[in-house]
């Protein structure tokens, strides 16, 4: 992996994406402007093989990172590379919805931070690597991370990539969720509102109950289409109005 800044010092926090093909790397692109328009400040690092596809990129991206080798989850290779001591993780289909830098400062007590996975009843997220694990101890979800750098951290990361291309699974979260149960590592569970996986949730919360953060929808992985947030407060007029309310709400402070 190369560097088109490894000459620069670089900040104590940041976020980092990693995107691989046109399709992923011009999602990236999107998800990183919404974490730019909430954290006008916050470095955004790159992990990509854009140089090698000719593709030209936003200058939303500063480190840019060479991959020279990339796979479906390139990301379980990349973490542990961050240029930051403390690293915001985030898939390329996500919207930031508000400033969630507090995630940086969750990090001053816990080693690392994710959100439960959603679909846990699903056969892929109750998939055994070597040990059956308690159902209340379920996998984590691996598209928004937030992790300190140390040697604790950095072992469970260059662990986390070793098994997943040594145990077969597609998802990345099966070896992972092992790899948290045996270690002694400080983790933190981030509530739902910091990795929301489907829409519905959208619908069902009230504003009592929480503020939606981070989106986290694989309608965002199709970068030509339109937000599906807006879309759906446009045109769908028999939903509940506090959905259409939380949208229009997020849309008047700047949502994209």
């Amino acid at each position: 992996m190369t560097s088109d800044s490894s000459l620069k010092p670089q900040p104590l926090c940041g976020v980092v994406f990693v995107a691989t093909g046109a399709r992923y790397i011009a999602c990236a692109e999107a998800a990183a402007r919404s974490v730019r328009r909430f954290m006008p400040d916050v470095p955004i690092a790159l992990f990509t093989d854009a140089s090698q596809l000719g593709f030209a990129l936003s200058e939303v991206f500063d480190p840019v990172i060479d991959l020279e080798t990339v796979h479906h989850r390139s990301k379980v290779d990349c973490l542990m590379n961050s240029p930051f001591e403390r690293t915001l993780f985030l898939d390329a289909d996500i919207r930031v919805r508000e400033d969630v830098s507090e995630l940086f400062e969750l990090l001053e007590r816990f080693d690392i931070a994710m959100a439960h996975a959603h679909a846990r009843n699903r056969a892929a997220t109750r998939a055994v690597w070597k040990h059956e694990l308690p159902d209340a101890f379920p996998q984590f979800n691996t598209g928004v991370i937030a992790v300190r750098r140390n040697p604790r951290t950095q072992a469970l990361l260059q662990a986390w990539s070793d098994s997943y291309k040594i145990a077969g699974f597609r998802k990345d979260q099966v070896t992972l969720r092992e790899l948290l149960w045996a270690s002694d590592l400080r983790l933190s569970t981030l509530p739902p509102e910091f990795n929301i996986r489907y829409p519905k949730n959208l619908w069902l919360w009230s504003r009592r109950e929480a503020r939606p953060r981070i989106c986290h929808f694989r309608r965002y992985s199709f970068v030509n289409k339109r937000d599906w947030l807006f879309d759906l407060a446009k045109r769908v007029v028999r939903w509940p109005r506090r959905m259409a309310s939380r949208v229009l709400w997020s849309k008047r402070n700047g949502g994209a």
